[in-house]
């Protein structure tokens, strides 16, 4: 028997058994989302956690497909199916690097990064796709679909194929990387580039799986939710289960940031963690709408945005999860920052020079976090981790644009007050440059770039 759980509505309260959940996974009552809760753990004795965290890590060592996912491996906090009905590529365990030249650069000398462009589709959809499709899988569905920016189609393309289920991709015609709508079609799904944004996708998408038997796997699906959340856990593990002071993730729909809500809240409710970290997110300026929300009403409504940005990952200008993200603000103590194109390019470059690719969406947290530095919002004391949510290959060629110098436009970094930014910009550019096939032409370009040293 399938491990017990309910979806509860976040709006109006009212719980619902998931095998009456269909179409768009909103209330019938109020039309919130819902989210997964375990009510079996309120009346079970408090697990042990030393001995949670040890079977954990064992985990690590063992050669069961399960095991081996950094997602199904903290398995005992999201039991929604059996072992046998999991869908895995082997996703999560991503890596906590330490950014060292940033953190000497800022002065903050414990600034960390998770990557989860790691993941097998380059993305941290992948974390919450392996959930949301076995559950689709053990429900006996064929179809599953989503709309897309470009990430959340390229994993839930590869996890159906996986599971020999077929699925639907909507995707706003030209604006997404080529990159990412390579992999939905290498992966065999029905993609369809509609002329319109993403929320309009999503608009298209919502009526289809009412009158069709199709799955949605956008992030309204709650347990997309719960393999999102596993990051967190991977997070406080590398530190020795102990919480950061602060988790910075980019704003885009706005799961993100729900789901490692979700997940720190439930370790500390569990004994797993002492504390809880702040949670903030960090927005582009061209697709602001939880920036605007926070600093205009309060977090008490939206006023969805016509998003512009080059970060396409996260051009969202009705984000579905914004309440959601809301409560983690306020849970936490987080706070919402925005950022500029030039900011954003800038930040990607000083990542990508320690040798950590990200894409555009993903840098959006450490050109927050500068801002965040300046006005008081995080301390040089503080131990810090950054999201990274997309490998640097997913839009390469955002990076290609960058180095030459065809990225950014001349307003963008004008002004006397930008002049910082638009030479901190071009010391960081690295194009491939010409040069003739002989010896002494490479000794003498690699003798101009040591700066007349070697």
């Amino acid at each position: 028997m399938r491990a017990a759980h309910q979806l509860r509505c976040t709006g109006c309260g009212q719980v619902t058994p998931p095998e009456e959940i269909a179409g768009d996974f909103r209330c019938a009552a109020c039309g919130e989302l819902f989210a997964v809760e375990y009510p079996g753990w309120a009346g079970a004795a408090p697990p042990n956690p030393g001995a949670l965290r040890w079977l954990w890590k064992e985990r690590r060592s063992s050669l069961a497909a399960a095991d081996q996912s950094g997602v199904w491996r903290f398995r005992e906090l999201l039991p929604i199916v059996q072992e046998h009905e999991i869908v895995t590529l082997r996703e999560g365990n991503t890596p906590l690097y330490h950014l060292t030249q940033n953190a000497e650069r800022l002065a903050l000398p414990e600034l960390y990064a998770k990557h989860q462009g790691m993941n097998p589709t380059a993305s941290f959809k992948d974390t919450g796709m392996t959930a949301a499709l076995s559950v689709a899988k053990a429900r006996g569905f064929r179809w599953v679909a989503c709309a897309s920016t470009g990430n959340t189609s390229a994993a839930m393309a590869a996890y159906a194929a996986r599971a020999g289920m077929r699925s639907l991709v909507l995707v706003p015609d030209g604006k997404i990387a080529w990159s990412k709508l390579a992999q939905s079609m290498d992966y065999g799904a029905l993609t369809l580039q509609l002329k319109t944004d993403f929320d309009g996708c999503v608009a298209v998408l919502r009526e289809v799986v009412r009158r069709a038997p199709v799955y949605l796997l956008n992030s309204v699906n709650p347990y997309r939710v719960e393999g999102q959340k596993t990051p967190a856990m991977e997070i406080v593990e590398a530190l020795d289960w102990q919480a950061p002071e602060h988790v910075i993730v980019p704003g885009g729909n706005l799961a993100n940031i729900s789901a490692l809500g979700k997940g720190f809240a439930e370790m500390h409710a569990l004994g797993l963690l002492p504390v809880l970290p702040k949670l903030s997110v960090i927005q582009a300026e061209g697709a602001n709408p939880l920036v605007r929300t926070m600093h205009e009403f309060s977090g008490e409504k939206l006023e969805p945005v016509e998003a512009q940005t080059r970060a396409t990952a996260i051009r969202i200008g009705n984000p579905a999860s914004w309440k959601k993200a809301v409560a983690v603000l306020r849970a936490t103590g987080g706070t919402v920052e925005q950022v500029s194109e030039a900011e954003i390019a800038l930040a990607k470059a000083r990542l990508g020079a320690e040798g950590i690719g990200c894409e555009p969406a993903s840098a959006v947290t450490l050109a927050g976090l500068e801002k965040m530095l300046i006005a008081g919002k995080v301390q040089r004391g503080e131990r810090v981790v950054l999201l990274l949510t997309g490998h640097t290959l997913k839009d390469a060629d955002y990076t290609i644009a960058y180095h030459r110098g065809e990225l950014l436009r001349a307003d963008e970094v004008a002004g006397p007050e930008q002049a910082a930014l638009a030479q901190a910009i071009r010391d960081s550019r690295r194009d491939a440059v010409a040069c003739e096939a002989n010896v002494d032409a490479v000794l003498r370009l690699l003798h101009a770039r040591d700066g007349g040293t070697a």
